[in-house]
């Protein structure tokens, strides 16, 4: 059995709590507080505003706690802004979250809202079966570093990674039916 805490301080919190309660052996925790931090296997990073979480760990005192454990080999999990948190650079902007994975990330690439998209992938790395994702205001990463693997690509931009204990995608598999990443994440917490 692992615990795969949710940081639960803003975006699609409830989204990927569903997604993990269909695993089996798998137990949920919302994560808010430092104690919370400290009774997790694994935690994931939702989709949201990444400006708007990063004020509020900074104002609950969790970023530098979280970054921590994510350098000590926590394995996290960024969808979306989940990204831009842990992404050691971001195109056109100075300030920068967690700051552990070697990546540079662009901030709404994908452009506003109304060019949300949603497109199905091959990645048999992943999943036997084609994978839907789904793309909102999504970052996609600009730069990786070598030792970053790229997991997906869509038009030639890197949309999925790892490096390390780290996983971040651009897209939102929490909602869609699809549990391939939720069970790739679990499986890296299981390995780690």
């Amino acid at each position: 059995m692992i615990t795969v805490g949710v940081l639960a301080l803003q975006g699609a919190i409830a989204e990927h709590i569903n997604c993990l309660k269909k695993l089996p052996a798998v137990t949920v925790r919302e994560v808010k507080t430092l104690a919370d931090l400290n009774s997790i296997d694994g935690l994931i990073l939702p989709g949201g505003e990444s400006t708007a979480m990063g004020k509020i760990l900074n104002y609950f005192n969790l970023l530098e706690p979280i970054a921590q454990k994510i350098k000590a080999g926590l394995p996290v999990w960024g969808t979306c802004a989940g990204m831009i948190l842990l992404a050691k650079n971001i195109s056109n902007q100075a300030e920068t979250y967690f700051a552990t994975m070697d990546i540079t990330v662009k901030r709404n690439a994908y452009g506003s809202q109304l060019d949300s998209f949603q497109t199905d992938i091959n990645l048999p790395e992943i999943s036997n079966n084609p994978i839907p994702l789904i793309f909102i205001r999504a970052p996609y990463i600009e730069v990786a570093q070598e030792h970053v693997e790229v997991l997906a690509k869509i038009d030639n931009n890197i949309v999925a990674a790892k490096q390390d204990n780290m996983l971040v995608t651009s897209f939102h598999p929490e909602l869609t039916q699809d549990l391939s990443w939720h069970k790739y994440f679990c499986n890296m917490i299981l390995h780690k």
